[in-house]
C-alpha cells in the first residue's frame, strides 16, 4: 500500500492544529491588507481578519505562492509515495489551474484534485481523502473518487449585511442601499464553488427557515439515494456567530434526526472577504462510509 500525504489549503476551515491531529498538511491562503501581505493561520488570525475588515480595510485574496507549494511537495516526497492535493474549488481560484499545470512535473506522484467545494464540504473531502488512503486507494484513484463525488455537496447562507458584498462588487450600490433600508438579508447558495443569490430575506429566523427548506429538498431530490444510504452528512459554517450556530445546529439535529450531523467550523476568509461577519451557514454532502 502506498504512502499517501494529503495537502489543502485553509479554505477547508482546518487549522494548522487541527492538521496535525488529522495528519494532513495545510498551506496558508494569503490575504493582501493595505501594503501587507498576511498568511491565515501564520500572522492572520480569525479575529485580526474581522477586526481589519470592520475597520474599513481593503482585503483582497490571492493564490498561494506555487514554490511554496512545490517546495511542500518536494519535502513531502522524501518521505511519501504519493499526495493528494485539494486546492479550494477551481469555480472560485485559479489555484487549481496553477497546481495543476505543475504537478505535470510529477507523473504518478501528485495528484491535484478539483473537487469543486471549499469550507466544511472541501473539509468532508479532506476527512474522505484519509479514509479512502485507508482502504488501500491509490493516488489516481482517489483523485477520480473525489472529482466524481465533488458537486454532492451543498452551502446555504445568509448574510447580515449587504455592505461586503457591494464592496467586492457582487451588488451594486443602488441594490445594497435599497436592500440596507428594508433591512434584507440575502441567502446566497454555494453549489459547485460559485456564490449566488438564492434568496431574501429580512430577518434571521425567516433565513433559517428558507436554508433549512433549501436543504430539505436537495435531501429528497438529488441527494435522496445518499439520505437514504446513510451516507450524507450536515454541518454549520459562521462568521463572529458561535451563539447562533450552536442554537442552529440544535434546530438542524431536531429538524433532521437521522442525518449525522459533524462540524460547526468558521467559514473560510476567503468568502468571509465578500459576505463580512455575522454569517450563518448550513452544509450538506455525501460522505464516504
Amino acid at each position: 500500500m502506498k504512502k499517501i500525504a494529503v495537502v489543502v489549503d485553509t479554505n477547508s476551515g482546518i487549522t494548522q492544529e487541527e492538521a496535525k491531529e488529522l495528519g494532513v498538511f495545510v498551506v496558508p491562503m494569503p490575504f493582501i491588507i493595505g501594503d501587507d501581505v498576511l498568511y491565515e493561520g501564520v500572522d492572520l488570525s480569525q479575529e485580526e481578519f474581522y477586526r481589519l475588515q470592520k475597520e474599513g480595510a481593503k482585503i483582497t485574496t490571492s493564490q498561494p505562492n506555487i514554490n511554496s507549494i512545490v517546495e511542500l511537495w518536494e519535502e513531502l516526497l522524501k518521505s511519501y509515495d504519493q499526495i493528494i492535493h485539494l486546492p479550494m474549488s477551481s469555480a472560485l481560484s485559479q489555484s487549481y489551474e496553477t497546481a495543476e499545470s505543475f504537478a505535470k512535473n510529477y507523473p504518478d506522484k501528485v495528484f491535484v484534485v478539483d473537487n469543486k467545494r471549499i469550507s466544511i464540504t472541501l473539509k468532508s473531502s479532506v476527512v474522505d481523502a484519509l479514509k479512502l488512503i485507508k482502504d488501500g486507494m491509490d493516488g489516481k484513484e482517489i483523485k477520480k473518487y473525489l472529482e466524481d463525488n465533488g458537486l454532492n455537496s451543498s452551502i446555504y447562507l445568509v448574510v447580515d449585511t449587504l455592505k461586503y458584498l457591494k464592496r467586492g462588487g457582487r451588488v451594486t450600490p443602488a441594490a445594497a442601499a435599497i436592500g440596507t433600508v428594508l433591512n434584507i438579508k440575502p441567502i446566497l447558495s454555494i453549489q459547485g464553488g460559485k456564490l449566488d443569490k438564492f434568496a431574501m430575506v429580512t430577518n434571521l429566523r425567516a433565513a433559517k427557515k428558507k436554508m433549512i427548506a433549501a436543504i430539505k429538498n436537495d435531501m429528497e431530490t438529488r441527494f435522496k439515494k445518499f439520505v437514504d444510504n446513510g451516507e450524507f452528512a450536515l454541518a454549520i459554517a459562521h462568521t463572529t456567530n458561535e451563539e447562533n450556530a450552536e442554537i442552529f445546529k440544535q434546530e438542524l439535529k431536531e429538524e433532521f434526526p437521522n442525518v449525522p450531523f459533524t462540524y460547526v467550523d468558521p467559514l473560510a476568509l476567503s468568502i468571509a472577504t465578500h459576505t463580512g461577519p455575522k454569517v450563518l451557514a448550513v452544509g450538506g454532502y455525501r460522505f464516504c462510509k
